[in-house]
This record gives C-alpha cells, sequence and structure tokens, in this order.
C-alpha cells in the first residue's frame, strides 16, 4: 500500500447570506445573468483538464474480494451512518442480486458489495460500488452552484451549504452514484462517497475501506502507480484476467480501477460509458438551451434563498423588511 504525502487544500467556509426580500430577488437576476456570462468559458476549462500528478486512487481486485463487507462496515463507521437493515455479519444480503437486481448507493450507504455469478470463473464474484471520482467528473461540470471540487489528492468533494437541490448531478453521472437525501424538502443534500477526504485522504491515509479489507482486494496509491501494477498483474496472470482495466479511461478515466477475471459486462459494469469525459459530448447540447442554464438555475437558487430567507425572517425581522411594512401599512 502507498501511502502518498500531498498538499492539504484550504478551503473558505461558506456562510449563508442574511438576505432580505428585496436582495434575493436582486440575486435571483444576477444568477441568470452571471451563468450566461460564464458558461462558456467554464465550458472550455473544464474539458481541457486532464487530472492532477497527485491524484491517488484505488485498484479494485474482483479475484481477490470475498464478499466479506468489512468496507462496507468500514465506512459506515468512519461517517457516522445509520446501521444496515441487514447486518454486516449477514451475507444473505446478497441474496438479493438475484433476478438481476443489485444493491446501489443511498443516503445511509456510501458503498455496496454486490455478488455475481460466472461460468468463467469457479467461484462468486464480488464487485464494491462507490463514487468513482473521476478525472474530470460530470457532476462538478453540470453543477451550476460549484457545490463540488476535484481536489489534487484525486477526490471528488460536496459542499451540501451551497447546494440547491437541482439534482443536475445525479442526472450527469454516468454511473448513477449521487443520492438525494429527502428527509427535508428544503434542506437539500446529496449523498456519496467522499474517498475519506476530510478525515483520511487530507492527512495522507488511505480510505477506511481500503485499510479495513483483510484479503488485500484494494490497493491504495498514486492512479499512476495503480495503473502500473494493474498492467503488471494482467502481464504475469493472464489467465486470471481480461486485458482490460476499468476506469483507466471510462468518463475521461477514474481514481477508482477494476481488475476482473471475467468480462466487465457480466459483473455489473457498464461498458457502454463513453471513454471521454461527458462534458465533451454535452457541451453542445448545453449551448443550445440557455432556457436550462440560466433561468432554470436561477429559479431553484431563488427558492433556495426564499425560503431560507422567510425562517430567517420568523426569527428576527430585518429593518429593512420592517421598514417595508411601515411604509405599506
Amino acid at each position: 500500500m502507498n501511502l502518498i504525502k500531498g498538499d492539504k487544500l484550504t478551503s473558505e467556509a461558506v456562510m449563508r447570506p442574511k438576505l432580505s426580500r428585496r436582495t434575493a430577488l436582486k440575486t435571483l437576476f444576477s444568477t441568470a445573468v452571471s451563468t450566461v456570462l460564464l458558461q462558456s468559458g467554464r465550458k472550455a476549462s473544464a474539458h481541457d483538464f486532464k487530472g492532477y500528478e497527485t491524484n491517488r486512487g484505488v485498484l479494485v481486485d474482483l479475484t481477490k474480494c470475498i464478499g466479506c463487507r468489512s468496507c462496507e462496515a468500514a465506512c459506515n463507521k468512519e461517517h457516522g451512518l445509520p446501521p444496515p437493515k441487514i447486518p454486516f455479519d449477514d451475507l444473505s444480503v446478497f441474496g438479493q442480486n438475484r433476478d438481476g437486481h443489485t444493491r446501489r448507493t443511498d443516503q445511509s450507504r456510501y458503498t455496496v458489495v454486490n455478488q455475481f455469478e460466472s461460468p468463467l470463473w469457479e467461484q462468486p464474484l464480488f464487485k464494491k460500488i462507490q463514487c468513482n471520482h473521476c478525472l474530470e467528473p460530470a457532476c462538478l461540470t453540470a453543477c451550476f452552484v460549484n457545490a463540488y471540487t476535484k481536489t489534487p489528492e484525486g477526490a471528488v468533494t460536496y459542499n451540501p451549504e451551497v447546494c440547491v437541490g437541482c439534482r443536475t448531478c445525479m442526472v450527469a453521472c454516468p454511473f448513477s452514484i449521487p443520492a438525494f437525501k429527502y428527509d427535508s424538502a428544503l434542506d437539500a443534500q446529496i449523498m456519496k462517497c467522499n474517498f475519506c477526504f476530510d478525515t483520511r485522504l487530507s492527512n495522507n491515509q488511505p480510505p477506511a475501506c481500503v485499510e479495513a479489507c483483510p484479503m488485500e482486494a484494494l490497493t491504495f496509491g498514486y492512479r499512476k502507480t495503480l495503473l502500473r501494477i494493474a498492467r503488471k498483474r494482467i502481464r504475469e496472470n493472464p489467465d486470471n484476467y481480461v486485458n482490460y482495466i476499468y476506469g483507466e479511461t471510462e468518463a475521461g478515466g477514474t481514481s477508482w480501477l477494476y481488475l476482473s477475471p471475467v468480462p466487465f459486462d457480466t459483473v455489473g459494469f457498464d461498458t457502454s460509458v463513453p471513454k471521454q469525459p461527458i462534458l465533451n459530448y454535452v457541451k453542445d447540447f448545453l449551448g443550445m438551451v440557455p432556457m436550462v442554464l440560466t433561468i432554470w438555475p436561477a429559479l431553484f437558487a431563488g427558492i433556495y434563498l426564499l425560503a431560507h430567507r422567510k425562517n430567517q425572517y420568523t426569527a428576527n425581522p430585518s429593518h429593512e423588511d420592517l421598514n417595508d411594512e411601515n411604509h405599506t401599512g
């Protein structure tokens, strides 16, 4: 396991401004205008990005995973998620994989392991699912409020403080990973794996799931090093692996890479994901729909600001609003 040292990111705290109704409407208008002015430049810069040299990753070897779910338990503990309906040591959960149904990540679990059977391999195969932390994330590109950040360490992080709940990231993700927290309509939040960035990756430590794996099916390190390791395994054991590394080029490349002894499409991988970043395929289309890029995002931003303003006004009316009421009373 490679433990990589890298520069920690520093970020400024995002504060929700205390806005009056009048200011909120001004913000609504300015959001629409600024989106028009900035979108073309943003598209040009986003799809030219090829990833950081310091990008870490994880190599997942399906020939080594035994489906013990230790990674699920470690993730759950690391992030303080609610306990699962089926305990982590109860492997009957894999019975849910029958008839083509597989478990997926949601607001209560950032990673899941699914079981697959293949006539080409004598034992069951297990696939671990989580955010793949793309080199050029479609979720980041689709988010008009910049709630996502691609860190030099490789993680794609999410800031719920600025999210307005439009869920365009859920539509944009080619791997269908982001999940929406439905507990409160006015407290929008996307739930997904963050590569243990705050607690581990930014402190030069591997993700909790990697550290917990008893079979060393997960290898943590620099992405470019992991690619060399993967190619070496394929070269030295051609009977144990298909000659392909899933994640090397999918969606422009991902931080999580996979090796498999059988064709990837037979063990739950979407092999139709484009090899280029998603933005390369949609940038022309996005330019043809200014309504989506301006009025629709601005509408969400306005609703969000007005909703929060209503809560603040109920607790502590501003002088501006009191003056408005005195003039109209």
